[in-house]
């Protein structure tokens, strides 16, 4: 069970990706004034698949939050922290 929510999880953050990438498609659309309805509506599309992965995901048992974007880039390495090095004996 613990495997199948684990894939849920990978196809989650791949769309998640995925839609920030066709977000900023749009954007650079809109910013050129070039028409985006392609764009969000395939956003729009990928909004929906992401709520039916959500759903799959709960119903396999998956119960702990989803980070967004931003709270997974920042909590990699916190400010300030410095990895620690490693000292390999000869």
């Amino acid at each position: 069970m613990d495997n199948r929510v684990n894939e849920i999880r990978c196809e989650i953050i791949a769309l998640r990706a995925e839609m920030v990438l066709v977000e900023g498609t749009m954007r650079d659309r809109i910013r050129n004034d070039l028409d985006s309805t392609e764009s969000a509506l395939q956003l729009m599309a990928m909004r929906t698949q992401l709520a039916a992965l959500v759903a799959k995901w709960r119903a396999a048992g998956g119960s702990e939050p989803l980070p967004t974007l931003r709270e997974r880039f920042t909590a990699k390495q916190p400010i300030g922290k410095t990895p620690k090095t490693v000292r390999v004996a000869d």
